[in-house]
């Protein structure tokens, strides 16, 4: 560990607070945190990231080399696979020396920058390109923005013939945006100005002030959220009303934008689905009386489920993640133990894309035109940089459309080595582990960085990382906990780790880490744990639970204060969560939320070294929750283990924009951990 002189702590002022439900008291000396903008708040936030900065700075030299490293991995003039949308085909580029991304046209030899990101985040510290969308004739652009970080997003239109942006402009948006087949109207989403939940769809015309837009859909039931699509066929503006245990589509004629939304099918507790429109008819997938879908089709809108036709079963061992009808073909996207693969269906055989491994992602490209005649799939794994492949759904032959490559031309994939392994749970549950190491090193002796979600179904994708090379260049081995909580298994997976059973994603966890040390995947003495968000609720659970395995613990913008967050109805996002978390309200799930609770479960004990990150403006997880949680450990824990706390004053959710914020950012984070192995180059 660096060598740095004392450092003196921030330590919060204590204001108790009593909060009650229930009949049951807490009392909580931190609750004046949530006061945004206070001087007392900001000031202590001063003190906090003054504090990161002090910790950080004998470690400079080794932030700089990892970024340095990444520099000379990933080409600064790093390229996507080309795409072609509505006809045209682009490319998104990083150009040397810039933050953020050009999205580039591309016409045979020739090449347009279509949209620069760089000079609309010119001027401001954070900047998010959410959406943009052509209209269907090309002559406009819509776009959506976010200058600050709160996910409130802007839409504005510009003439792709002269450049300019049309005075129209829509705040406060989800960042969603639909055109209509006129080529003049846009749909799009507005959020509750109070609890960000989205719920309002509306309509604008170019040309008209956005005050006068009609509202076309509002959902009124706080635990249902919205969303926009277009079918694939063009013929329908799709409206998405939905909460994580029911679902409603209703449906707006694309080429009639001012008719109403018609209900394709009433929402009935407990029924998931969704649809796919063809040419023939509606394509469902659903989950009535099948927690890992069924597949049925309807000629028509249809008078119940009962009047549609089942073409694919139930299956218990195989989930059914998704489904997308072209003209000529159904794409069923499967899941089975664990592997990701795809089904082509046609009207007289079946084919599948599927590989031999155990730990790689197989997701889709763009894929927007209803009568082509090829799949464009990517695949990539934890030794292998991402590939776009060209799929012949005649032929059944692919051939490979785009390569990513790094920068660093000693890089060979067959220096490493990625497996999965089984750990046992408490209740004899066999828990997939995804690993990658280098080939040659000891990894009895190895360091470990476990990596962990377990919530909203969710399912940690195996995916290649180009910043992560220089852990595993390091010595270490790199983890991923498949928990319940996913869906990594199936529905069962995620039912398993939610409601009343959410105790079995923390054991699953800690399952897992002893799992990793006793077998010798890893040395026990030297296991690191890292999440985000509902990550950093499993941080904190499994850090209050089994303080002793870590020996450093990254949190980042982590949901810990769980049982006061979900009992406040005014804070955003909160009432949608009842059917993850349940509701607080209820005294079994306030019993049962309060016995994981970090916040809740801190104790005078020796706790791991911790790095705990958020964004002030964060519209997920408020900044307040891991603010109090640092201070409240600050003033139980019963060691002097690192615990640093860095606020982004500039970022939301996600971290700071651009790349070079996100580099920093993870170099921040190896070289935490890093310093703690007495590794400093």
């Amino acid at each position: 560990m660096s060598k740095r002189p004392p450092l003196t702590e921030p330590i919060a002022p204590i204001n108790y607070h009593e909060l009650k439900e229930h009949g049951h008291t807490r009392i909580d000396p931190y609750f004046w945190m949530n006061q945004r903008d206070s001087p007392e708040v900001l000031a202590h936030l001063t003190a906090e990231n003054d504090y990161c900065s002090q910790y950080f700075e004998p470690m400079q030299g080794l932030v700089e080399g990892l970024i340095k490293e990444f520099d000379e991995r990933i080409n600064p003039n790093d390229v996507s696979a080309p795409f072609i949308l509505q006809g045209k085909t682009y490319q998104v580029r990083q150009i040397e020396g810039k933050d953020y991304q050009q999205i580039v046209r591309l016409d045979g030899e020739t090449e347009q920058v279509f949209l620069d990101e760089n000079e609309r985040a010119e001027g401001h510290a954070f900047y998010e390109l959410a959406d943009w969308s052509p209209s269907m004739d090309d002559q406009f652009l819509a776009i959506s923005e976010d200058f600050i970080g709160r996910r409130k997003y802007h839409i504005r239109f510009r003439n792709n013939q002269t450049g300019e942006f049309l005075s129209d402009l829509i705040e406060d948006t989800d960042g969603s945006i639909v055109w209509a087949n006129d080529h003049q109207t846009v749909f799009y989403i507005k959020k509750d100005p109070e609890t960000l939940r989205e719920y309002q769809v509306f309509r604008h015309r170019l040309g008209t002030d956005s005050s006068n837009d009609q509202l076309v859909f509002q959902e009124d039931d706080e635990r249902y959220y919205v969303s926009i699509s277009k079918s694939l066929t063009d013929a329908f503006i799709m409206i998405h009303c939905f909460s994580s245990l029911t679902s409603e589509v209703s449906l707006v004629d694309a080429e009639l934008p001012e008719s109403p939304a018609r209900v394709f099918l009433p929402r009935k507790q407990g029924h998931l689905y969704e649809i796919a429109h063809h040419a023939s008819g509606f394509y469902i997938l659903s989950n009535d009386h099948a927690p890992n879908k069924k597949i049925l089709f309807t000629s028509d809108f249809p008078a119940n489920l009962a009047s549609c036709i089942e073409l694919v079963g139930h299956d218990a061992s195989l989930l059914i993640e998704g489904i997308q009808a072209f003209q000529d073909f159904l794409l069923i996207e499967e899941r089975q133990n664990g592997l990701r693969k795809f089904k082509i269906k046609t009207s007289d055989s079946e084919r599948y894309i599927s590989f031999d491994e155990e730990c790689y992602f197989l997701g889709l490209g763009v894929n927007d035109d209803y009568e082509t005649k090829r799949l464009f799939y990517t695949y990539n794994s934890l030794t292998t940089p991402s590939s776009v492949f060209e799929y012949d759904i005649a032929s059944g032959e692919k051939k490979l459309w785009f390569q990513k490559r790094l920068l660093d031309v000693n890089f060979q994939s067959s220096d490493y080595q990625s497996e999965r392994v089984w750990a046992v749970a408490n209740d004899g549950t066999k828990i997939p582990v995804s690993l990658v190491y280098k080939k040659g090193i000891d990894r009895s002796k190895a360091p470990c960085l476990l990596y962990g979600y377990g919530s909203y179904g969710y399912t940690l994708p195996d995916t290649f990382s180009a910043t992560r090379i220089s852990l595993l260049n390091r010595g270490f081995v790199f983890a991923m906990a498949h928990i319940r909580g996913s869906k990594y298994m199936g529905e069962h997976w995620y039912e398993d780790g939610k409601f009343t059973k959410k105790m079995n994603t923390f054991t699953d966890f800690i399952n897992a880490a002893e799992h990793l040390g006793r077998y010798q995947y890893c040395d026990p003495e030297r296991i690191y744990a890292q999440g985000g968000s509902a990550g950093g609720l499993l941080m904190g659970a499994v850090t209050n639970m089994a303080p002793h395995l870590w020996k450093g613990i990254v949190s980042q913008v982590p949901f810990v204060d769980v049982v006061t967050t979900m009992l406040d109805v005014s804070i955003p996002l909160t009432t949608g969560e009842w059917e993850e978390w349940g509701n607080p309200q209820e005294l079994e799930f306030y019993t049962y939320m309060l016995a994981y609770s970090p916040y809740d479960n801190l104790r005078r004990i020796n706790y791991p070294s911790l790095y705990i990150t958020t964004g002030y403006h964060d519209s997920q997880v408020q900044y307040w929750e891991p603010m109090k949680y640092v201070a409240k450990l600050r003033a139980l824990r019963t060691n002097d283990h690192p615990l640093v706390f860095d606020c982004n004053m500039d970022a939301g959710h996600g971290g700071g924009s651009g790349r070079s914020s996100e580099r920093l950012e993870i170099a921040k984070v190896y070289a935490f951990i890093l310093d703690l192995e007495d590794i400093h180059q």
